[in-house]
């Protein structure tokens, strides 16, 4: 048993497209020599898939997260724009804990600036989409790759 990553951008139409680990990684670290010119000029959809493998097969969608990746007239990613919306979703997610903390020290807490960066970077798909979606990471759906 194991587990795989895989990652699918969504164009406009709700067309998936693959997207290797590998090849985003090389997007976030060197965005000039690693473009997407189809997604030229767009925010697009992105769902990160956690898939349980069984001797190397896809079993189960363990976990699936959705977010939004900016890229420029040239079809590059902006690594930091990413990188900001993630660090804020961590934000949102720990704030209530600190906030809860912090009004039982009597301390008021009203910075919502991490929660509106982190909305900025998520999207809920439709049902049908994320149907699609977990059927592609479980190889049941053909998508291209990028």
């Amino acid at each position: 048993m194991g587990f795989s990553s895989r990652t699918f951008l969504v164009a406009p139409d709700d067309t998936l497209w693959r997207l290797s680990t590998s090849k985003f990684d090389r997007m976030l670290r060197d965005p000039a020599s690693h473009s997407l010119p189809t997604f030229a000029r767009q925010r697009a959809r992105m769902a990160s898939v956690v898939v349980e493998l069984v001797a190397s097969e896809p079993m189960r969608v363990m976990r699936t997260t959705y977010s939004v990746l900016a890229f420029d007239a040239e079809g590059r990613l902006d690594p930091s724009r990413f990188e900001e919306q993630q660090f804020a979703l961590v934000e949102s997610v720990v704030a209530p804990v600190i906030a809860s903390s912090a009004e039982e020290n009597n301390q008021p807490v009203v910075d919502a600036t991490a929660r509106f960066i982190a909305q900025g970077g998520r999207w809920t798909p439709s049902p049908a989409l994320a149907r699609a979606i977990d059927e592609a990471a479980l190889e049941q759906r053909p998508c291209g790759r990028l």
